[in-house]
């Protein structure tokens, strides 16, 4: 059996991988600003750039978001060094590793992340930002519990 912390570190690193790929990707196959489109009318893949967080918000915040994305992993990781034995936690702490590490690769190389992955209706993303709201997600649903059965209690 491989042990949860060894989990939650292959899963990080598939994420780092799949995103920085994506992204190189992306960078090279279109110049800055340019789109191409996938479904007509409901996605593009655009090569973007966001300097700040979810949305931009806190553009030109870069210390400001290493700071407290530094924080917010701190604080993950030591929640899972006290709970690794929570079944499937490593899930989302890899999930959430692997995201916030692959956009603050980008943030360090270049100043701002690469986003991609361009709905009509929502600002575009990336893998890494895919991986830590599903992260986020599936934490929440490890934390409090998968919901019970609605089949009635017998007797």
């Amino acid at each position: 059996m491989i042990p949860s912390w060894r989990r939650a570190l292959i899963v990080a690193g598939l994420v780092i991988v799949a995103d920085q790929l994506t992204k190189s990707i992306v960078r090279s196959s279109l110049a800055l600003g340019e789109s191409r489109q996938v479904m007509a009318g409901i996605l593009d893949i655009t090569n973007a750039r966001n300097k700040g967080v979810a949305f931009g918000a806190l553009a030109g915040g870069g210390a400001v978001v290493a700071a407290l994305t530094g924080l917010a992993l701190g604080a993950l990781v030591v929640y899972f060094v006290m709970r690794s034995n929570t079944p499937h936690l490593w899930l989302p702490v890899g999930l959430l590793l692997g995201g916030a590490l692959g956009n603050l690769a980008d943030r360090a190389r270049m100043g701002s992340v690469t986003d991609f992955i361009d709905p009509r209706l929502w600002p575009a993303f990336n893998v890494a930002d895919a991986c830590v709201v599903c992260g986020v997600l599936i934490l929440l649903w490890v934390i409090e519990g998968a919901p019970a059965s609605s089949k009635p209690a017998p007797g």
